[in-house]
């Protein structure tokens, strides 16, 4: 099972930012507990969103620029800010701009906004640490990695993604 909390992605610009919203649906068990009488998500639950964001658009990226798909894991967080809290079916903007995009990491500058910033944070991602060595493998990857983008993005050119190192 995949928890995913990104809705959508509305725009993605490779090497610049990604854009794209997140909804927590009141149903979701988590509110029971979280809390009794005045539900809010998690802080943690919307930093996943921003990370699986912001990892995203580092998968698009560097596939378009150098032929693979990267593999984005979350390594570290810092300056984590929550600022508001955030009630369940609230839809939340979600912004990723790049900082810095290496061979194997990247920083991203990422913020939640409702109807002002609700959470900000830098992630660090590193990627390709254990590549798979299978090209079955590595094509199933791929290919289940670019439908599930291609659902989230339906602005995605999928030309740019059959044609690796193509600079968009």
């Amino acid at each position: 099972m995949r928890w995913l909390f990104l809705e959508r992605i509305d725009e993605l610009v490779p090497g610049k930012h990604v854009r794209g919203t997140a909804v927590f649906p009141p149903e979701l068990l988590l509110f029971e507990d979280h809390f009794p009488r005045f539900p809010v998500v998690p802080g943690v639950l919307l930093l996943e969103a921003l990370a699986q964001l912001a990892g995203k658009g580092i998968g698009y990226t560097v596939r378009v620029e150098r032929g693979d798909w990267p593999f984005p894991v979350l390594s570290m967080m810092q300056a984590v800010k929550f600022r508001k809290f955030v009630k369940p079916g609230e839809r939340v903007t979600l912004e990723a701009e790049f900082v810095r995009l290496l061979d194997n990491a990247a920083l991203m500058k990422v913020k939640a906004r409702t109807d002002s910033v609700v959470a900000q944070a830098e992630q660090t991602f590193v990627f390709n640490a254990v590549p798979l060595d299978n090209p079955a493998d590595r094509e199933f990857v791929e290919q289940s990695e670019a439908g599930h983008l291609a659902r989230l993005w339906p602005a995605m050119d999928p030309e740019a993604w059959k044609t690796p190192g193509r600079r968009l």
